[in-house]
């Protein structure tokens, strides 16, 4: 089977030299052409590139900006940037590398030069993104676990961090291919939304195992007590992050902590927060909470059936939940209940 070329995109104000760039790359790669930093913001965040080259000296924005606005826009992943200019004084090329990009080549360029240097940042990137998984993948099972223990506390087999995770997945891609909550939510943020889930009921850690574990009604002031989980929750990850701030996704996870349980019509806790008042990342993560919660067992209440949890968050568009978010379920109702009976079944 042939390998798939990598796609480069070449950006230059001046057509010719596009065309030969163009001419001199095509044999190798699959070359994507534009013409303005502009065109290349767009490009960028629409199609799969692997690499861009990238002149400096355009008019309307130049090369430096270009790739400043890049590095800025969530929809455009971090790509290996090489600019190419025929500005070759050291001072051009040191504030080229310090903005970020991974190399500096001056035109005229051999072209033997040029296709080694791109294959060295290309292999250089694509060991560096197999890295970053990789850590990523032990971060967020490590996540996970945590989370997976603190859930245990209560008779809950875990399962539930990992199902809320993955429902709310499915709301928010339904949600960003309906356009629904644009330009708000983007398939960076709804990634980061993923991430933070896990970690919702982290404030169970500060409740004691006797109203955790209790079978029977809680009293008004147990369920105060419950209540401040969420509260809990967000200092403890207001900490962390505070300690590691590089971790972005834990600024979602704060909100999540402290807010799902928050409703629509301002009924909720521990705030009252209101209709769109709410972060929209509380709002999806209500409904995925809410399900998972109606259809599996808990200490003081058998699972209901599909049908009647669909009806119970159905009938409360518009009062618990968000009737965007409820429509949205709707839609994927079905693979939700894929989901919990696969668990279901895993756990049999």
């Amino acid at each position: 089977m042939e390998a798939v070329k990598k796609q480069i995109l070449v950006v230059d104000d001046n057509i010719s030299n596009l065309k030969y760039i163009s001419a001199q790359l095509s044999d190798v790669y699959r070359v994507v052409m534009a013409k303005s930093g502009e065109q290349a913001l767009k490009i960028a965040s629409k199609q799969a590139l692997d690499l861009v080259l990238l002149d400096i000296e355009m008019p309307d924005m130049d090369g430096f900006e270009t790739l400043k606005r890049m590095r800025e826009n969530p929809e455009i992943p971090k790509l290996p940037v090489i600019f190419l200019s025929a500005n070759n004084d050291p001072a051009t090329e040191v504030k080229a590398l310090s903005v970020g990009a991974m190399d500096f080549i001056a035109k005229p360029f051999e072209k033997s030069i040029l296709t080694h240097r791109l294959e060295l940042h290309l292999k250089f990137h694509q060991y560096q993104s197999r890295l970053e998984n990789t850590v990523r993948e032990l971060e967020d099972s490590i996540v996970t676990s945590f989370a997976e223990l603190i859930e245990a506390r209560d008779e809950n087999t875990g399962g539930h961090v990992k199902r809320t995770s993955v429902y709310v997945d499915l709301l928010g891609k339904t949600l960003l291919k309906w356009g629904t909550f644009s330009p708000e939510l983007t398939a960076g943020e709804l990634d980061l939304i993923v991430r933070a889930t896990p970690l919702h009921d982290i404030g169970k850690i500060g409740l004691s195992d006797l109203i955790l574990m209790k079978k029977g009604d809680l009293t008004p002031e147990e369920y105060g007590i419950v209540k401040n989980h969420t509260i809990i929750g967000a200092e403890v990850l207001r900490a962390i992050y505070e300690s590691t701030p590089t971790q972005i996704y834990l600024r979602y996870a704060i909100l999540i902590a402290e807010g799902h349980h928050e409703r629509f019509d301002g009924k909720g806790y521990p705030h009252g927060k209101k209709g769109e008042g709410i972060e929209l990342c509380n709002r999806i993560m209500s409904v995925a909470n809410v399900f998972d919660s109606l259809v599996t067992d808990r200490v003081y209440r058998k699972a209901l059936s599909y049908d009647e949890a669909d009806r119970i968050i159905t009938g409360g568009s518009g009062t618990e939940f968000d009737p965007r978010v409820v429509e949205a379920f709707k839609e994927v109702r079905g693979e939700f209940e894929a989901v919990a009976e696969r668990d279901k079944r895993q756990a049999l």
